[in-house]
């Protein structure tokens, strides 16, 4: 009785409250009417919490997240829809959806009043400045009665996900390396002892042009086959992001560390767009692979990426090395991106290192003390280690970039990719007499004379022998 009691109001503490006074005056005074007045202050909350106590609302509640993934910085809105599915009007309704701190304050409706099989939508909209997996719910509903005398308070278990996703930025579109042949006849094949339509032909998917099956290996296998002549051999990329808490600076949506994400994010994306066949790998040891559909990039691929992006945080890792990172020991990274922090010339070694399991190899450096100077090192220290570490990144074979405090990621991806003046593409304009390189960016692969970086190299086939193409090979900047 005590806990269903517990469900008045103010109003009904204060009914019950008055109701006790009055007894005691009437009792004390001699007054039956004052007695009466006093038993009907009483008798009414009571009255009231057991009825609704006894009362079944039925009502359901659902929410409805569009869209469920959204970048930072922008908003989702969700609806909330309730249905009273019994046959019992309500009374007045206060609705509460419990959702993180970081998304705004508690939403609060009041419905006033639902008859049966009456239904009502509600929304509200969240935005955050912070990536991340965050739960709503679950929704809690207090019922009042006519009077509102007793609150009853209902949870729902229903809970759903938002996920806050790092900003992805456009990049400019250039051939960056580690690509197969581009499509159809041009992509090298092995020929087997039955003939080449063994090795050119695949299993019928649903969707699959039927101008597009081959009979032949149809009637010998037994089952529908179609060529794959008009298909791409896909391209394969490794991102790594360097997550190492010692290796950023500054804090919130301004540090280094989200600046990084971001850029990996922005890259991976891109490469997806392209139809690549994408792996993202951090010194954490997570790792995730995607890649895009054989009919074009997908948008269910670059969410996967996005996903695992939106809840990578800093690991206590120290040390960057080949065993940290969660790459594949063998000889299967495609083109190499890199989006390092602060980094020392050992680690810089061990990338050089693991640059030679790859087509080519890109790396962005990420310039932390930039964004909170350290106090353990004087700003000379930390750019003699800087210039020894991209010393040894180039000299490896790495194409490299420096990222300071205030740089656009889509700027930074254009004087990596190519270079300094150069416009979308790759397309060639020679820098503008007297143009200068903004301060604390360093030439990187960009000749002397303006002129557009060399875009030539070899990569290995899947047969094993080399075949030229445009695919760009770092190497020592010039």
């Amino acid at each position: 009785m005590g806990g269903r009691f517990s469900s008045l109001t103010t109003r009904g503490r204060a009914f019950v409250a008055a109701g006790v006074a009055a007894a005691v005056c009437a009792l004390a005074l001699g007054q039956k009417d004052l007695l009466r007045v006093a038993i009907f202050l009483i008798a009414l909350p009571i009255v009231t919490v057991l009825v609704v106590a006894r009362t079944r609302y039925r009502i359901a509640a659902s929410r409805t997240i569009q869209p469920v993934r959204v970048p930072v910085g922008q908003a989702s809105h969700v609806r909330l829809r309730l249905e009273n599915v019994g046959r019992m009007p309500t009374g007045l309704l206060l609705l509460e959806d419990h959702v993180p701190y970081v998304l705004g304050a508690r939403p609060r409706f009041v419905l006033d009043r639902m008859s049966a099989r009456w239904r009502r939508d509600v929304g509200y909209s969240v935005r955050s400045d912070v990536r991340g997996r965050f739960t709503l719910g679950p929704l809690t509903l207090r019922v009042t009665d006519p009077f509102g005398l007793v609150e009853l308070t209902r949870s729902f278990k229903a809970q759903d996900t938002l996920l806050v996703t790092p900003e992805v930025h456009p990049l400019v579109s250039a051939r960056i390396g580690g690509e197969w042949a581009t499509n159809g006849e041009s992509r090298p094949r092995a020929a087997a002892a039955d003939g080449e339509e063994d090795v050119t032909v695949r299993e019928y998917r649903d969707g699959d042009d039927l101008r597009r099956v081959h009979w032949r290996s149809s009637a010998r296998r037994g089952e529908l086959m179609v060529r794959r002549e008009d298909q791409p051999w896909q391209s394969r990329a490794t991102v790594i992001l360097d997550t190492r808490r010692i290796g950023h600076r500054g804090s919130g949506p301004a540090s280094s560390f989200e600046w990084s994400v971001s850029a990996a994010a922005s890259i991976g994306a891109h490469l997806l767009r392209r139809g690549y066949s994408l792996r993202l790998a951090t010194d954490a040891g997570a790792s995730v692979a995607t890649a895009a559909r054989e009919s074009g990039p997908s948008a269910e691929a670059e969410g996967h990426l996005l996903d695992a992006l939106a809840v990578v945080g800093p690991s206590s890792v120290g040390q960057l090395t080949h065993g940290s990172l969660s790459l594949p020991h063998d000889n299967s990274y495609g083109l190499l991106i890199a989006v390092l922090g602060v980094i020392t010339p050992l680690e810089a070694e061990a990338m050089v290192r693991i640059r030679q399991r790859s087509a080519s190899g890109l790396a962005i450096v990420v310039d932390a003390p930039s964004w909170a100077m350290s106090k353990e090192r004087s700003p000379a220290a930390v750019a003699e280690q800087l210039s020894e570490a991209l010393r040894i990144l180039r000299g490896g074979g790495w194409r490299t970039v420096v990222a300071r405090s205030g740089d656009p990621v889509p700027h930074v991806w254009t004087q990596l990719v190519v270079g300094e003046g150069y416009g979308q593409g790759g397309s060639s304009s020679a820098p503008a007499s007297g143009a200068t390189r903004p301060v604390g960016y360093p030439t990187v692969g960009v000749p002397a004379d303006g002129s557009a970086p060399p875009l030539t190299g070899a990569v290995p086939t899947a047969d094993g022998p080399t075949s030229p193409r445009g695919d760009m090979v770092g190497g020592p900047a010039t």
